[in-house]
């Protein structure tokens, strides 16, 4: 594409094409400018076959606010609507509509309330809340659910591999596996959730951060084909890089010939003055391979060397790899707590693609319209009542025990203040029989989860930086009940309703029926 061609494909029009009908509608009715309320959520957390997620970190907030800053219908734009023709041949778009576009197709009147990246973020609780004139609040839906679901996907991904590696260091490797440009926000949501550096250099440099690589196994080939072996590329390596000497040792034969010849450029290296950095595993039985090559690595007096592993590697493979060395080091010498401190995983296909759950269920819902300056609640109904919305103006707060743990989500009306109540009371989403009371003097905090973003298109939020977004992360997890954050069968977490937003679910459930 050219880069003309780039800005159509990817601003305002990076939409679906019902979206520009359903506005077009809205404007011959009369609706058009109404204020609306949409709610972003997701209904339920990955599932990836064999285990399930009991969370997710929420990720891609500032990448959607910043496309909403300079999206709009320019000429180009409009040029294209007005080129649509109906199934009779006539004009799709009508002139006066795409007029009232040109002039107000921008997202300057709409205001998002969001949970802030990089919090732990459950079903159900609006992640996002767009209010704003009923057109554009309509045509914003496909952006926002492009960015903030896929980033959140991927940033739960990168949290459970960090949680399986103990907390060792996560590169991400993904970018020739992701989806096209994917690989960048893939990336940065992989940075959010828990890889601490990336093999990305364009997404590095914006992130602040040094990629991170070794050598792929091309560069021993090249030297294998040229008559001069893995030992002489292994050479030319370290004299390029002598003090990031990282060596990739399975190309030939790993224990025989890859770990040998790393081991005798690693002296050769250390009677210049340098240390070797360590060794990468990129196939075979990385558990085994591990300890052997620990072994000889100790041995030559390189104990402290990193050996990182790649290859496929997700949270299951994580935990059989950890538990596979704990259970056969000791039988060849190697301290397991040892050489576990000193892994580094890097991680590709299976984190970016996000394997086994590739999409996040994420909705965007109608749920209030603003009629004579009284904003009516509205709610779509559904044959599987996991699936009705939860209606009306709301806020979401987490409650926390004496344990200072997070024990439960509450979503209530906007104007309700759970501090105010004593006992709270939390009523399930959907099954009416089904509630939980909590003594006031038995929870430490009462905190709410939603902060302003924009006003009528202003930003009024400073975004953090990565490592501001890391730390809140990091404290949300800690205070994340451990059966909750287990990668297997974990628990489930409650999120509940409040009484009056209960009682208006019904009643709205009722009248509708």
């Amino acid at each position: 594409m050219t880069p003309e061609e780039e800005r159509t494909a990817e601003g305002i029009l990076y939409t679906d094409f019902y979206q520009l009908t359903m506005a077009q509608l809205y404007f011959r009715y009369g609706m058009h400018e109404r204020d609306a309320q949409f709610d972003h959520f997701f209904r339920s957390y990955p599932d990836y076959g064999t285990h399930q997620a009991g969370y997710c970190i929420n990720a891609g907030l500032q990448w959607l606010v910043e496309w909403m800053q300079t999206a709009r219908f320019g000429e180009g734009e409009i040029a294209f609507l007005r080129s649509q023709k109906s199934a009779s041949g006539q004009q799709l778009f009508a002139d006066d509509f795409l007029a009232w576009l040109k002039q107000h197709g921008t997202f300057e009147g709409i205001s998002i309330d969001a949970i802030p990246e990089g919090r732990v973020v459950h079903p159900n609780i609006p992640l996002t809340t767009v209010r704003g004139p009923m057109a554009m609040a309509q045509v914003l839906e496909t952006a926002l659910l492009n960015r903030l679901n896929y980033q959140t996907l991927i940033a739960t991904k990168a949290a459970r591999i960090h949680q399986a590696g103990r907390g060792r260091s996560v590169l991400e490797f993904g970018l020739r596996r992701a989806q096209d440009k994917a690989g960048n926000a893939g990336a940065r949501a992989a940075l959010i959730g828990g890889a601490d550096f990336t093999s990305n250099v364009g997404l590095s440099s914006l992130m602040g951060l040094p990629p991170k690589g070794t050598h792929a196994h091309s560069m021993v080939q090249v030297f294998m084909a040229l008559g001069q072996g893995e030992l002489e590329a292994f050479r030319a390596y370290a004299d390029v890089y002598p003090d990031d000497c990282l060596l990739l040792v399975d190309t030939i034969d790993t224990l025989n010939s890859g770990v040998p010849n790393a081991i005798r450029v690693f002296e050769e290296l250390r009677q210049k003055g340098h240390e070797p950095v360590g060794i990468r595993l990129d196939s075979g039985d990385l558990a085994h391979l591990s300890i052997r090559a620990a072994r000889m690595l100790n041995d030559a007096g390189f104990r402290d060397v990193r050996i990182v592993l790649s290859n496929q590697i997700d949270e299951l493979v994580l935990l059989q790899v950890l538990s596979q060395i704990e259970e056969e080091a000791k039988a060849y010498g190697v301290d397991a707590d040892h050489l576990i401190g000193r892994l580094i995983y890097g991680v590709g296909t299976r984190l970016i693609t996000s394997a086994g759950d590739a999409a996040l269920d994420g909705v965007y819902k109608l749920v209030a319209v603003c009629q004579d300056d009284e904003w009516k609640p509205a709610i779509k109904l559904s044959e599987t009542v996991t699936k009705v919305p939860n209606p009306g103006h709301k806020r979401a707060w987490r409650l926390y025990d004496r344990r200072q743990r997070a024990t439960a989500d509450l979503l209530g009306l906007y104007e309700e203040d759970p501090a105010a109540m004593d006992p709270v009371i939390l009523r399930h989403p959907t099954q009416a029989d089904t509630s939980r009371t909590i003594k006031r003097e038995n929870l430490t905090a009462i905190e709410p989860l939603h902060v302003d973003i924009l006003r009528e298109g202003k930003l009024v939020y400073d975004f953090p930086p990565l490592e501001a977004i890391r730390e809140q992360r990091r404290a949300d997890l800690e205070r994340l009940d451990p059966g909750v954050q287990r990668l297997v069968n974990p628990h489930i977490y409650h999120v509940s309703l409040t009484e009056k937003l209960w009682n208006l679910k019904r009643d709205l459930i009722r009248e509708y029926k």
